[in-house]
């Protein structure tokens, strides 16, 4: 059978004037969900993975966390203001003050996000400062936090396969910290992740693998070794199989990535509080990102796809309520023209010059209307996270 990887949130949808119970679970772990509910994952690629998984492994059924074992670990809840929809995860304890760290994954598309921490549990507001998408890792800050308990991070990096490890995170969104004891099986794997409905992929490299029964939710928390020390960030699981493998990104590359977003240093993967928003849904031919930050539905953005091959512009699929593009009187079947007089060339183009822009900026929009060419200035405000 073949194997596919999944890390992501556990999720919950609503239908407009109704909010899912709190133990609610969207995303079977069949197909495989990844980046905050909207990918897939396939492959180890065991030519690239270090170190043969033992002949014997443990899988051993998860318990409630011990008091040991929570010390600086956190329950995430995210809002997914525009997709109706609410997300859980976990994350790990940096700072006194409430720098946490998680997964990209688990905080993608959130507009709100909260944060419960401690004995007895308290829950603050957090503040995404920044995230690594192309190597799944986030950093909130909680606002008026102090005195947390942190969690204590290995400095040895002397992990070996076959050592025994538990997984720690808040399984199945079900606001309770689970530990599932387990086994290293490899070091340096590779796993490739790809979007739901597409065959392209991206590659998670470097990861820790280990026998344990890891599901959704427990992304963003923490592998502990035999000392009750952080050694990895949980970020995915195997599915299509009967021994579920999960996967954690080395402690010390969560650290050194954290340490750029804490500085502020943008890159080409890093990117530094939240995006500019427009909100407007795009027809992407190529599967990119849209400055709406939304999937579109019904088959009518490759419908648009087809109608707009030829145009120069940037089709617009939908136009999300109560958005800059909203009240500017952009609608579905409208085509953007030029961004601050210059043109549009193609959805990527527009996608791209958002992604330089910054929220509280003042952008002049042309669009064609059913014919009529429109223009308006625009304020773009924050947009959902990750």
């Amino acid at each position: 059978m073949d194997e596919d990887f999944w890390g992501e949130p556990a999720r919950r949808y609503r239908r407009p004037g109704r909010r899912a119970a709190a133990g609610g679970v969207g995303a079977a772990l069949a197909i495989a969900v990844l980046a905050g509910g909207s990918a897939l994952a396939s492959g180890p690629d065991p030519s690239r993975a270090e170190g043969p998984a033992p002949v014997e492994t443990i899988t051993l059924e998860p318990r409630v966390a011990g008091v040991d074992e929570r010390a600086g670990l956190a329950i995430l809840n995210t809002e997914l203001g525009y997709q109706r929809a609410e997300a859980a995860g976990t994350g790990i304890v940096l700072t006194s003050d409430g720098v946490v760290l998680t997964n990209t994954h688990v905080i993608a598309g959130s507009t709100e996000v909260s944060v419960t921490v401690g004995t007895p549990p308290e829950t603050y507001a957090a503040t995404v400062v920044g995230s690594d998408s192309a190597n799944d890792v986030a950093v909130l800050q909680l606002d008026d936090a102090a005195n947390l308990a942190i969690a204590t991070v290995d400095k040895d990096e002397d992990l070996d396969v076959g050592d025994e490890v538990t997984v720690v995170g808040n399984a199945q969104g079900a606001s309770e910290l689970m530990a599932t004891p387990g086994m290293v099986t490899s070091l340096d794997r590779s796993i490739t992740t790809r979007t739901e409905g597409s065959t392209t992929g991206r590659e998670l490299g470097g990861l820790i693998e280990v026998d344990a029964d890891v599901v959704s939710g427990d992304s963003g928390g923490a592998i502990l070794d035999a000392d009750g020390e952080v050694v990895g960030m949980t970020t995915a699981a195997s599915t299509g199989r009967e021994d579920i493998r999960g996967y954690a990104i080395p402690a010390a590359t969560v650290l050194d990535i954290a340490a750029q977003i804490l500085s502020g240093e943008e890159s080409e993967t890093v990117s530094i509080g939240y995006p500019a928003f427009l909100g407007v849904q795009l027809v992407m031919a190529d599967g990119a990102d849209r400055p709406g930050g939304l999937e579109e539905d019904g088959g009518r953005g490759d419908d648009l796809l087809r109608r707009r091959s030829e145009s120069v512009g940037a089709p617009v699929a939908g136009v999300i309520s109560g958005t800059p593009a909203d009240e500017a009187g952009l609608v579905a079947g409208d085509v953007v023209t030029s961004l601050d007089g210059t043109e549009v060339t193609s959805p990527a183009d527009l996608t791209a010059r958002l992604a330089e822009l910054e929220p509280g900026d003042t952008v002049t929009i042309e669009w064609t209307s059913r014919g009529v060419q429109r223009t308006a200035d625009v304020t773009l405000v924050e947009g959902p996270a990750g």
